[in-house]
């Protein structure tokens, strides 16, 4: 058995003492070693690496835990029910009931009597064009009430027309005849909508007694004054507030609730972005331009994946959940503190129905989207760096056999044969 192994090379042939075996052997450890240290932190990446991201329950105490979930038919199921909506948002979502008094609302009274001679029609009424009174306009007092002469204080907050007109009857039944009473509204002020921020007429404007949705409301007030994708919509209603996409209310009618007195519309301009990382076509920061875009959208518009670097098996989305929704995902919340659990969502593009499942999975604003490199790419780089460290320190032995073989033919010794030091490139 020969005890060395030639290797053609491109300047000649490079021999290598020791048995085949032997070099085989080492050979095997060399890929064994490289595979083993293709994550080590001593190699650059751009993030981690998907068995870093794995292995969640090994990272270092004090790193933010989190839970990873793969995305499966049912995942995706459970997240659509939990997506912001206002009808889910607010429980009143009737048509107003009927119109009711205010402080600060203007009444108009009128107050009929079937014959003359009475309390408010006189005898002698002579050419009146008709046997009723109209008692100037009065708005509803701090207290709540509006005055009607001979009648008094007549309770007129949160009371419907009817009711007032019924307890002003009752209060002149035994000083006129036969009365009869007809209550108005002049000027509404307590029964308001508010509609702020990005329309074209801000204001305030006074409820339908008929009811009216947010998206009357909104036109009301001139429309948006941007496009509508960009636009969020708040509603504020008894100290409780919940907001959508301006989309969510035209493509999901059910989002599109009636409004009741004394609600705040709020529009604002804020563009949806999600961000990119990893081993993506291009890596930054992108805006949905739509009012929703689904994660094979939002794949598709950082580029893809890298063909030479990405893992198509270790997409992962970065995203914070409410802990109710968390364990309903059967995540295990009693390792995390407070009301957000971080999540990351791991997508299989390696499986063809992982397209699938990414066409019908939402992206939310501010979502995280990292691609990890394959690990041959993290393998690569560490031969690459072995290497680096070889013809370091190999080439101050090629020198100094050079010069030996030099000073060698210089004497009148057998011709030298220079060898020149093995280049290092990087890829």
């Amino acid at each position: 058995m020969s005890n060395y192994l030639s290797l053609p090379l491109a300047r000649g042939v490079l021999t290598l003492f020791g048995t085949k075996a032997r070099w085989a052997k080492i050979g095997n450890i060399s890929l064994a070693l490289a595979a083993l240290c293709g994550g080590c932190t001593i190699m650059p990446a751009s993030g981690p690496q998907s068995m870093d991201v794995r292995m969640s329950q090994a990272a270092e105490p004090e790193s933010l835990p989190y839970a990873l979930v793969k995305l499966e038919p049912e995942v995706v199921r459970i997240l659509a029910q939990y997506t912001p909506r206002l009808s889910t948002a607010f429980a009143n979502r009737t048509p107003p009931k009927a119109f009711r008094f205010g402080i600060g609302d203007t009444v108009s009274v009128t107050i009929f009597e079937s014959a003359a001679g009475g309390l408010f029609i006189p005898a002698e009424a002579g050419v009146r064009p008709g046997n009723f009174v109209t008692i100037p306009p009065q708005a509803v007092d701090n207290n709540g009430n509006i005055t009607v002469p001979y009648a008094g204080a007549i309770r007129a907050r949160d009371k419907t027309p009817v009711e007032i007109q019924q307890a002003i009857v009752a209060a002149l039944k035994n000083r006129a005849i036969e009365p009869q009473a007809v209550v108005s509204l002049v000027e509404q002020r307590a029964s308001l909508i508010s509609v702020l921020g990005d329309v074209r007429a801000a204001g305030r404007f006074p409820a339908s007694a008929s009811g009216e949705r947010i998206l009357d409301a909104i036109t009301r007030a001139g429309g948006p004054s941007t496009q509508g994708y960009d636009t969020w919509v708040t509603l504020e209603r008894a100290g409780h507030r919940a907001s959508v996409p301006f989309g969510s209310l035209v493509y999901e009618p059910s989002n599109n609730i009636y409004v009741i007195p004394n609600d705040t519309i709020y529009l604002y301009n804020q563009p949806q972005t999600f961000v990119a990382f990893g081993a993506a076509g291009t890596q930054g920061q992108y805006k949905f331009d739509a009012w929703r875009i689904t994660l094979a959208e939002a794949v598709g518009k950082h580029g893809g994946l890298n063909d030479s670097l990405a893992d198509p098996a270790s997409i992962f989305l970065y995203r914070g959940e409410t802990r109710e929704v968390a364990e309903r995902l059967g995540v295990d919340c009693s390792k995390f503190q407070g009301p957000i659990i971080p999540i990351i969502y791991n997508v299989n593009f390696r499986d063809p129905s992982g397209y699938f499942m990414a066409q019908s999975f939402e992206i939310r604003n501010k979502d995280v989207i990292y691609t990890s490199n394959s690990s041959s790419v993290e393998t690569t780089k560490f031969l690459n760096y072995l290497r680096t460290i070889m013809a370091t320190a190999n080439d101050p032995i090629v020198y100094a056999t050079n010069a030996y073989a030099l000073k060698a033919a210089i004497k009148g010794g057998v011709p030298a044969i220079i060898n020149p030091a093995t280049p290092v490139t990087t890829p």
